[in-house]
């Protein structure tokens, strides 16, 4: 069966001879019932080769970026540049560090000691990443410290575990910013999926925690998953100046709905449309054919396209291939495990998005309402189903801790 192309339509004119950056695409193809929303010119990348970067200090569009800056006239917290580290004379910069040039890299752990060792701008958690924190003794005494202090909170039952968790996700939030110059990403409960007020009210509430610990709404991004209900609490958030960053995100028409509602930013998982794609095609992927690199590369270019402040930061990697490929993406948030193969090899790695690359690309807006985008969301049963599952997986972990934090007040 061939192989999904539908974002990138490159015939072999396309290639560029005696360039070892220039990448050959696959012709546009359908797999299973997914269907092309648009084609994106071969001009874009093509005819438009890598910036290649030399030494010396240099500030960019896409580069390292720090956590405070100025808000633009849609409300959206943009990052300002910061200046790339210089590259030693006679060392050679490894690829995480090369990275850094292109993208703001962000860590996917809550693991402290990792985000000291590769020194990313930004962090995101949720509850399952806190979930498994709290299983290592390093980190079992936040757990502990925050039931010591809220056990006496006058709540009982339900809100009182509520509560506890609520104040944990924080605290693993506070104790992060201490480590990262930018911004810390905490999770909304996954079962108020489809609760719009719920969602609101547990936002407001997140951010009224981090206040009480002097820190302040430019820090921080509530996510939320990318349903349309969340779309709606996101809007309304953004408004108030809560900065959202939507989450399980799997499609262009959840990309294009997260931009009209003007919100901070947005996590494709990447790796899980990887996942789906070689499960039900029974075949790998690499490169730049991977779907979840094309699903990315589809989103950016559309956003840089039309002028959308909305950053897309990548994520759910399954390797650094996928990685490299998106070299230049505004955020690239990854595992500590792939940071530490980055960080092991010095293999270079070229710039593959630009928002100039992106301008030249011939596309359509999507023109959504709730009725299209509810089908055409519906109609891509990759999306349908990875969405679902997320929510899924999250909720049943947010219940583990739940039952975690019972058990501590029962001891």
């Amino acid at each position: 069966m061939k192989h999904r192309g539908h974002f990138f339509d490159y015939g072999e004119e396309m290639r560029i001879k005696n360039d070892p950056f220039a990448r050959a695409y696959p012709k546009n193809g359908l797999v299973g019932n997914e269907k092309p929303l648009r084609k994106i010119a071969a001009s874009t990348m093509a005819t438009n080769p890598p910036h290649r970067h030399h030494g010396g200090p240099h500030f960019g569009l896409s580069g390292a970026c720090s956590g405070v800056g100025l808000r633009s006239e849609d409300g959206i917290f943009m990052s300002t540049a910061i200046e790339e580290p210089r590259q030693k004379t006679g060392t050679q910069l490894n690829q995480l560090e090369q990275l850094k040039k292109f993208t703001k890299v962000v860590a996917d752990t809550a693991d402290f000691e990792s985000m000291k060792a590769f020194k990313p701008q930004d962090a995101t958690t949720n509850p399952s990443l806190v979930l498994a924190a709290t299983q290592k003794q390093n980190y079992a005494q936040l757990l502990e410290q925050v039931v010591r202090d809220r056990k006496n909170s006058g709540l009982t039952g339900a809100k009182q575990i509520e509560d506890i968790v609520d104040h944990l996700l924080v605290e693993f939030g506070t104790d992060i910013l201490q480590i990262v110059p930018g911004r810390v990403s905490t999770e909304t409960d996954a079962r108020l999926s489809f609760d719009v007020e719920g969602s609101i009210a547990k936002a407001r509430h997140l951010i009224e925690l981090y206040k009480e610990k002097g820190i302040g709404p430019e820090r921080v991004l509530i996510k939320i998953a990318s349903t349309w209900e969340g779309f709606l609490a996101a809007e309304q958030l953004q408004k108030e100046g809560i900065h959202c960053n939507m989450t399980l995100l799997f499609s262009l028409p959840q990309a294009v709905r997260a931009a009209e509602a003007k919100v901070q930013l947005i996590s494709p998982f990447v790796g899980r449309i990887y996942d789906w794609y070689k499960k039900t095609n029974n075949r790998d992927y690499k490169g730049a054919e991977d779907p979840g690199v094309q699903s990315v590369q589809e989103i950016y270019t559309y956003y840089k396209k039309f002028g959308y402040p909305t950053e897309v930061m990548g994520a759910s990697f399954r390797n650094t291939s996928q990685i490299i490929e998106l070299a230049g993406c505004d955020l690239l948030t990854i595992s500590p495990e792939l940071m530490k193969e980055l960080s092991e090899s010095t293999e270079p790695i070229e710039r593959k998005l630009s928002p100039e690359m992106a301008k030249s690309a011939q596309i359509e807006r999507l023109k959504l309402d709730e009725k299209k985008f509810r089908y055409l969301v519906n109609d891509n049963a990759m999306a349908t189903e990875k969405t679902a599952e997320g929510i899924r997986k999250f909720a049943a972990d947010v219940v583990k801790l739940e039952k975690l934090v019972a058990s501590k007040l029962g001891a």
